[in-house]
């Protein structure tokens, strides 16, 4: 597929391929299973995969499953479906899990060489003699143990004979080091935990700086393509590839991490709207998940088109949301029907029209695409309108319906409000109106004319439906405003509107992920999840129009 990748990583592997650096590309795509897949996942992937396609490379898709208190096998098939629903498939499936045997012989080579001793110290004591920014660490009291003494330790460690916590491998570095990561980093830890992968084969596990250049290693990869927050791993990266005298010498590079507005992009931030109740699941129509997006009406073509729109930078920055919105407009706007909702209904009588009577109506799929054809729509006697389309004491320039006044009904005819019902609290339930018959839709007629197009539905064919309107999940701060406790301060406690309605009887077959263009509503997705054989749901994806420009 085409695909238009930054500069900048093309020209790193286009000057690797002709210098005879590398005579093949091979990238990889490296999740860790602990969560599902959001919108800064899918711009990787489709970097990833784009730049190996460039250059007629390959890429493998490896899951970084080093740490099974936070892993499940639900996320490692999530993760395998958003990467072809995004519209690549990888050319070999890892899982860090398969080197483990691998991992612990190079731990122990390093132990062997002088360069990993097994440390007593706790969590907190190691963070404490890690030192700052600005002052140095210090050196554990265990970090002179004998190779004997740690390669016993070691082997007591994986099997099984201390508790989680008691002790960790440690890289022997520099603890003066200017870059903290180089400070004796922990490579492996105890963690007496079923693996989804291994099962109780390990009790120790590596820690994911030290698997994952092994694994690229392992692999021949040749591109490690990570985010701008490992810059500071790399000299780490290069120091166990060099150390653990991996064949292979992969190189890491690093782009800007896609950044939203009004858009949480931690798994962990995710996880927490997830277990607190703040959304419906991982796949909620709200989240920036892949799993959301699709759920909600994204298209993959758009995500990929936003994707490289954006490009990829050696910085970080903040993308408009609604970027990703024009997007999908773009992509929606020629690919789908069009069709008529009422999200608020509001009876209309018309007095002068037959009872019983159902005329049907022809009407354009997709006006701009002449060749999806026509549909058909039934009209009688009674049908709705949206609420807002009526005002009883309406402002000067209102065009819509008010008593006294005439609209065409779009596909249909002029009606002319007549009289209005009200219930005993005084809310109009009810319009009366007549319709003039020799206005009907394509006949011609120019004796008139009128300022204000309805959209409506025929009652008593009319499918009831369920409407669910979006705003973001998350509100930005406004300018001067104090950081907040805690993100879920700025949740928006009015991101979702749940409406009963209507739609076209035409639309009674509709099956989860149709999509469709309502009149004046905007772009809707059949829901995948809440939608049963008599119950229609529908999410909006995107309104009709924005501000944003490109």
């Amino acid at each position: 597929m085409e695909n238009n990748s930054s500069n900048f990583i093309k020209n790193i592997i286009k000057d690797d391929l002709e210098s005879g650096k590398h005579d093949h590309v091979i990238t990889r795509f490296p999740p860790e299973p602990n969560g599902y897949l959001h919108i800064g996942h899918a711009k990787s992937i489709i970097l990833n995969f784009g730049v190996a396609d460039d250059f007629n490379g390959k890429t493998n898709l490896r899951f970084d499953d080093t740490n099974p208190l936070k892993e499940d096998i639900e996320f490692v098939n999530s993760i395998k479906e958003d990467v072809k629903w995004l519209g690549y498939d990888w050319d070999n499936l890892f899982f860090a899990s398969d080197y483990f045997d691998e991992m612990y012989k190079r731990a122990v080579l390093l132990i062997n060489k002088g360069l990993a001793y097994v440390d007593d110290l706790n969590a907190d004591q190691i963070r404490e003699y890690r030192g700052t920014l600005t002052e140095p660490g210090k050196d554990s009291p265990y970090r002179n143990r004998t190779v004997e003494e740690n390669l016993e330790l070691f082997e007591k460690m994986r099997s099984g004979e201390f508790e989680n916590g008691a002790k960790v491998l440690r890289a022997k570095i520099d603890m003066s080091s200017p870059n903290i990561n180089l400070r004796d980093p922990v490579i492996y830890r105890i963690s007496h935990t079923e693996h989804h992968n291994t099962g109780n084969k390990w009790c120790i596990y590596p820690m994911y700086a030290f698997a994952h250049p092994i694994e690229d290693a392992i692999e021949g990869v040749t591109h490690s393509i990570c985010t701008l927050e490992f810059e500071d791993q790399r000299p780490l990266y290069d120091w166990i590839v060099e150390n653990c005298e991996m064949e292979s010498k992969p190189k890491q590079y690093e782009f800007g991490r896609l950044n939203m507005t009004n858009t949480v992009m931690s798994k962990r931030k995710l996880k927490q709207l997830v277990d607190e109740g703040f959304v419906d699941g991982w796949d909620d129509p709200r989240m920036p998940t892949v799993s959301g997006l699709r759920r909600r009406g994204y298209t993959p073509e758009a995500i990929r088109a936003f994707s490289q729109e954006i490009g990829v930078a050696k910085t970080s920055g903040v993308v408009d949301s609604q970027m990703l919105d024009h997007f999908v407009r773009e992509d929606l706007k020629l690919k789908v029907p069009r069709t008529m909702a009422i999200l608020n209904p509001l009876k209309v009588v018309i007095t002068n029209y037959p009872e019983g009577e159902i005329e049907w109506l022809d009407a354009e799929v997709n006006p701009e695409v002449p060749e999806m054809g026509t549909r058909q729509i039934p009209f009688s006697r009674e049908i709705y309108i949206e609420q807002d389309d009526f005002m009883e004491n309406p402002p000067k320039k209102y065009f819509r319906l008010f008593p006294g006044n005439e609209v065409r009904l779009k596909h249909a005819y002029f009606i002319k409000c007549e009289e209005v019902i009200k219930d005993d609290a005084g809310n109009v339930i009810e319009l009366r109106c007549t319709y003039d018959i020799e206005t009907k839709s394509g006949s011609g007629f120019t004796g008139r004319k009128v300022k204000g197009t309805l959209h409506w539905v025929e009652a008593s064919q009319a499918v009831s439906a369920e409407f669910r309107n979006f705003q973001p999940l998350i509100l930005d701060k406004e300018n001067g405003e104090e950081e907040e406790k805690s993100f879920l301060d700025r949740v928006n406690p009015d991101s979702i509107e749940i409406l009963q309605g209507f739609v076209e009887p035409n639309m009674k077959d509709a099956k989860p992920q149709d999509k469709f263009q309502f009149f004046r509503h905007g772009y809707y997705n059949v829901d995948s999840k809440l939608t049963a054989a008599d119950h229609l749901v529908f999410n909006q994806i995107v309104g009709l129009k924005s501000s944003f420009k490109l």
